[in-house]
């Protein structure tokens, strides 16, 4: 597989988001230190490709990473396990970047930054232009102390202190994500309105207007003075759904059934989305 044609699954996967990130322009390398199992690199290359993670550097590996469990747990990253590099020391892992961090949980008497996933993120953002990795330990006991030296910086990420342990794959995905996620400037809430689209006031008011008629008839709305309020209520209420055209027609066609269900005297239906209520105060089924 070439180098291209994994740019082009790295691209297709971020644009089936619907809150679509911007991956960056300097993704940090991954440098897994003696990763025990196969399946583990696999997984650990999934979520690099989930989080725009192209560079996997490999510290004296115990298993094939290219071997059918690697290549199965990655579910589609093979064009990362495919361009990983194998190194013999983590010294030579990281001799031509410029900044590395150490993923680690386990406190080390030295002193060193120490930083969140998330300001780990934001610091690799703002070191825009050089060479830079993240470091991960051993699934069993991580990095030792002569491994963590080797780091400018720690990357710790705050867990329940009663069970913090990741296991390899989840703590790529964690420290890739607050990456990822740092260069997302959209909106944090969207909604899908599918086929359909957000109903007109002029829809809406006729929605109220069909509504009020039928509970006037039904003898719901039978107190006079009380009324204007109760209307009121129903339209604040029903106003807070951002309801859509298609929300619209549903409504006009239950409370026509509401009151007329199968009696001979139903005014005829009418077929296809209709905005308003049927002659006769009924509402056209909804398409």
């Amino acid at each position: 597989m070439t180098a291209a044609k994994g740019a082009r699954q790295s691209t297709s996967y971020a644009d089936k988001a619907r809150l679509v990130a911007k991956p960056g322009d300097n993704p940090p390398a991954v440098i897994l230190v003696e990763p025990q199992l196969a399946e583990n690199i696999g997984t650990a290359a999934r979520a690099m490709m989930n989080t725009g993670l192209t560079d996997l550097r490999l510290v004296d590996p115990k298993q094939d990473w290219l071997s059918e469990k690697a290549v199965a747990a990655s579910s589609g990253a093979e064009y990362i396990l495919e361009t990983a590099r194998r190194y013999a020391r983590p010294e030579d892992a990281i001799a031509d970047l410029q900044w590395v961090y150490a993923a680690t949980a386990r406190r080390r008497e030295m002193v060193k930054p120490i930083m969140t996933a998330r300001a780990g993120a934001a610091d690799i953002r703002g070191k825009d232009g050089m060479a830079l990795g993240v470091m991960f330990g051993r699934e069993r006991d991580g990095l030792t102390n002569h491994e963590i030296a080797l780091a400018n910086a720690i990357i710790e990420v705050p867990l329940n202190p009663i069970h913090s342990s990741l296991n390899l794959a989840q703590a790529v995905l964690l420290v890739g994500y607050e990456w990822f996620q740092a260069g997302y400037d959209g909106p944090q809430e969207l909604m899908t309105f599918n086929r359909t689209k957000p109903a007109s006031k002029d829809m809406f008011h006729g929605l109220i207007d069909h509504l009020e008629k039928e509970l006037v008839l039904c003898g719901f709305l039978r107190n006079d003075e009380k009324r204007p309020t109760m209307m009121v209520n129903l339209r604040n209420m029903l106003q807070r759904a951002d309801l859509t055209e298609q929300e619209i027609r549903t409504l006009h066609g239950i409370v026509t059934e509401l009151r007329y269900g199968r009696r001979p005297d139903r005014p005829p239906r009418q077929k296809g989305p209709r905005s308003g209520p049927e002659p006769g105060g009924g509402a056209g089924e909804e398409a």
